[in-house]
């Protein structure tokens, strides 16, 4: 009894000083910077926060937070205060059904278009990147294209594009309208569909015009020779009361409109993705040179091991508020479970049918209601936790012998003084078990909450797989792993010295 008073205690403590820290970090919050999930935008991203803090900002930087439409929403929210994007997304996907017609969107200036949605966006950072189609050189000779037209030709090619592009209005659908093309395309991600490309696995992708794999890789940009894909000025998003409440950072700024052509910003992208460079020391090293922004010499050096004790730091608040959380309620709920059959069927089914959806699908779910960041990741993890507490509560509690509880109420303990005294010491070491199979299963789930703004070890294994980057992906994986392994023996150790262990 005592032992489980005392975990009790320990979990409810550490839930009270994490939800503590969040809350006087909430109270100081910095401008927020977003990006979407390529090479570009985390460089535009990166650019636009060391700049702000170079001119004395408190910025952050929510690297890779997903497509356009998560940032877009996530912008007028508020989640976010800035986050780079293209002009033909905007005319072609994000405004389409507004009450602007398609000849509006096509025409019309781009501020107008945005002011409904109390959007402002910054003259243009001064290059274009517009979609095209790419082949291996020797591929697109063997079959001769030089044209998308000429794709009617080979209805056999394995086409593989980016999942944003496969879906939205001005990307694979529409382009197979206007061209008639017979294939079919499969959907990927951006950096992964180059790996299957250089492979042979696929035959043609979507490409980013100043992507840095086309020269790298001397690839074969496909003329789209009917005009189908707009052009794409690359600019940066802001709401429109930024300019009341913060004129002084929209000023500071400034110097980032017309300063990166596309031979420049290719280049930004070959010193991430394929030299390997951090994104920070790349955006950094950048504005040093064109704009003599000076190092800050108190700015900590670039390290490994300082950007593991960071994102250590996430992964514990992330799975010890919502595991916390998780006990405070799944606790009350199994024991309500055991005393009520038909309570305990209910209970279980919904918890169960929770555990069913995918993780990923669930945080994406809670995006809408709970914005981004570490908010929506805690309560998807709190519900996954659920049902190995509530289960093994459940259980430790129904499997205790009738002829113990009949001897119980002989010696006349009241419900209460059974439970606290005779059944819940008995069921501890189940109990114990739930929760030590929640918190392995929170910190394997706990990686997804990079997608959204979450931190944790997620960061490093996505950022990885951006940059096909092997340390970067065990940079994450490996710490992980160790996590699990050492809460799985504190655990372990801790039921040892329950009621009922050998």
């Amino acid at each position: 009894m005592t032992s489980v008073r005392k975990l009790t205690s320990m979990l409810l403590f550490g839930c009270y000083l994490l939800m503590f820290v969040s809350q006087v970090g909430a109270a100081t919050r910095p401008i927020i910077v977003g990006s979407k999930n390529f090479t570009e935008s985390v460089i535009l991203g990166e650019l636009v926060t060391q700049l702000l803090i170079a001119r004395g900002f408190a910025a952050e930087h929510r690297q890779a937070l997903g497509g356009s439409r998560i940032l877009w929403n996530a912008l007028q929210r508020g989640d976010i205060d800035f986050y780079p994007e293209y002009s033909g997304t905007l005319r072609f996907e994000l405004l389409v059904g507004s009450d602007a017609g398609a000849d509006q969107l096509a025409a019309a200036p781009l501020q107008q278009l945005l002011k409904p949605f109390g959007i402002v966006a910054m003259e243009s950072f001064g290059f274009v990147n517009n979609y095209a189609l790419g082949m291996q050189e020797s591929r697109a000779q063997e079959l001769a294209i030089r044209r998308v037209s000429d794709l009617l030709k080979h209805p056999g090619l394995r086409i593989g594009v980016s999942n944003e592009f496969l879906h939205r209005s001005d990307g694979w659908p529409g382009l197979k309208a206007a061209y008639q093309l017979p294939q079919d395309a499969i959907g990927l991600d951006h950096d992964l569909a180059y790996r299957g490309l250089v492979a042979g696995d696929l035959d043609l992708i979507d490409l980013y015009t100043t992507d840095a794999e086309i020269s790298y890789y001397q690839l074969r940009v496909i003329e789209d020779d009917r005009g189908y894909f707009p052009n794409y000025h690359a600019r940066l998003l802001y709401r429109q009361q930024m300019a009341e409440t913060w004129p002084e950072v929209l000023k500071s700024l400034q110097p980032l409109e017309g300063l990166l052509g596309e031979a420049e910003i290719s280049r930004l992208n070959s010193l991430n993705k394929l030299q390997k460079q951090p994104t920070e020391q790349v955006a950094i090293e950048f504005l040093q040179q064109r704009l003599q922004i000076k190092a800050d010499p108190d700015r900590p050096a670039h390290s490994i091991w300082r950007a593991i004790w960071t994102t250590t730091g996430q992964q514990l608040f992330l799975v010890g508020v919502s595991l916390s959380v998780a006990l405070l309620l799944g606790l009350p709920l199994g024991i309500w479970a055991a005393k009520n059959r038909v309570a305990g069927q209910l209970i279980l089914g919904i918890t169960g049918a929770i555990q069913t959806i995918p993780s990923l699908a669930l945080l994406v779910f809670m995006i809408p209601l709970l914005g981004i960041g570490t908010l929506p990741a805690l309560v998807a993890l709190f519900a996954y936790s659920l049902l190995p507490i509530i289960r093994n509560t459940e259980a430790g509690l129904s499997g205790i012998s009738a002829d113990l509880r009949e001897t119980a109420v002989a010696l006349g303990l009241t419900a209460r003084e059974q439970l606290w005294h005779i059944e819940l010491p008995l069921a501890s070491r189940m109990i114990v078990a739930g929760i030590k199979t929640a918190a392995v299963i929170n910190i394997g789930t706990a990686t997804l909450g990079a997608l959204i703004g979450a931190g944790g070890y997620g960061q490093p294994i996505l950022a990885g797989i951006r940059l096909d980057d092997t340390g970067l992906i065990l940079q994450g994986a490996i710490p992980a792993a160790v996590m699990a392994f050492l809460v799985q023996g504190l655990f372990g150790w801790l039921e040892q010295r329950l009621p009922g262990a050998s």
